[in-house]
């Protein structure tokens, strides 16, 4: 499993691809890599997740960046947002350091094994697309540690395939938050917005059943 891309270090080899795609009147351009979700294009799921997302102001974190998609766009588009991207994957993180660069936008970029490196940070957005291949466990620890980190009037977006899961994922989520609802639902796909962590969700060393 050491070549998946929600891996630290992907084996495969580096055979970059770039990938350009308009997004709120900005005209985007990247730079893809084997080893990284997404190869080449934006996936449809990012590209409902971004297109559902609201205006974006003060710390906002892209979770699972992959090579940048999310948080870049969220940065050209949202000059008040502070940008946050955090993967497990080297390869990726460069990608999204070149990638920022690339679009002249500023944001932080951070190894983290989901929100493991954050979990003293504070947020007023968590934005994902959650690696659905890591596993249920994996992906709803991220957004049960999310709900650890949001400010109080700070919300999680994520995306998820409707055969993948999203039905139980709205339903381990009612468990952490107070609000949640759907944003979109086209493709296939469902965009959701989570706020109002519940306070037993944001003790420490809570966990909830999955």
């Amino acid at each position: 499993m050491n070549d998946q891309y929600y891996t630290a270090d992907p084996n495969s080899e580096s055979r970059p691809v770039p990938c350009a795609f308009p997004y709120r009147g900005y005209g985007l351009n990247f730079m893809t890599d084997a080893g990284v979700f997404s190869k080449g294009e934006l996936d449809v799921g990012s590209r409902l997740l971004l297109d559902a997302l609201p205006a974006l102001s003060g710390d906002v974190l892209d979770l699972g960046c992959g090579w940048g998609a999310i948080g870049v766009a969220v940065a050209k588009a949202n000059k008040d947002a502070r940008v946050v991207m955090a993967d497990v994957n080297h390869r990726a993180l460069g990608l999204c350091r070149d990638n920022c660069e690339r679009n002249g936008v500023t944001a932080e970029v951070v190894e983290s094994d989901g929100m493991a490196a954050l979990m003293d940070r504070t947020f007023d957005a968590v934005v994902t697309n959650p690696p659905i291949r890591a596993g249920k466990q994996v992906i709803y620890k991220m957004f049960a540690d999310a709900a650890k980190t949001l400010k109080p009037d700070g919300a999680l977006y994520l995306v998820i395939r409707k055969q993948q899961g999203a039905e139980s994922c709205v339903k381990y989520l009612k468990t952490l938050y107070n609000d949640v609802e759907k944003l979109d639902k086209s493709g296939g796909f469902w965009v959701l917005k989570a706020s109002d962590a519940k306070q037993e969700a944001m003790e420490e060393g809570h966990t909830n059943e999955i």
